[in-house]
């Protein structure tokens, strides 16, 4: 094929020409076109794109910034809930403490409620157990005074019918029989 283009060239009476070697017009608009790009690449979109690139840069410094802030404030936040947590446990502590000690004054309390309840129960009931048994022993006497005085009277042979003279009787021989109960 590059013999039929010297040939053809040949034909026309021109010398050939090396095709790897372009004119020297397509070399000076080449080069002026080429200038031309280079100067509106230099001033308008080299500045452009420094200035895109710095405002992405200073977005992404802003970003990490606030991503820094942020994790300063997470962790700030995160040790005052862990302190509010440990005051809140030693506050826990302490409540369950009282709690506790209440409750013991509450039994304590209870206890002495208790015993004083029995001590008065107690008391009540040794005071009605010895009205009782001052009653059985006025019972008592007056039945065995009545006894006495219908042995003495059958003993003696006479009655004894006078009121005052059968309580002196009585009250003697009572206070006889008390006596000897005693020394024994």
């Amino acid at each position: 094929m590059l013999n039929a283009l010297v040939t053809h060239l040949a034909a026309e009476g021109e010398a050939p020409k090396n095709p790897i070697l372009p004119e020297v017009y397509d070399l000076v608009w080449s080069g002026l076109f080429f200038l031309v790009i280079l100067f509106v690449v230099w001033k308008i979109a080299l500045p452009r794109f420094t200035k895109m690139l710095d405002e992405r840069s200073a977005a992404i410094e802003g970003n990490i910034a606030k991503a820094d802030e942020a994790q300063k404030q997470a962790e700030a936040a995160l040790e005052e809930y862990t302190r509010q947590l440990a005051e809140a446990r030693t506050e826990a502590g302490a409540i369950r403490e009282t709690a506790r000690e209440d409750g013991k004054k509450i039994v304590a309390e209870a206890k002495e409620t208790a015993a004083a309840e029995a001590a008065r129960t107690t008391a009540a009931a040794h005071a009605q157990i010895e009205a009782e048994r001052q009653t059985a022993f006025v019972s008592l006497r007056n039945e065995v005074g009545g006894l006495a005085l219908d042995l003495a009277g059958g003993v003696v042979g006479e009655t004894l019918s006078d009121d005052a003279r059968a309580t002196a009787v009585v009250d003697r021989f009572l206070a006889d029989l008390e006596a000897s109960e005693a020394a024994k």
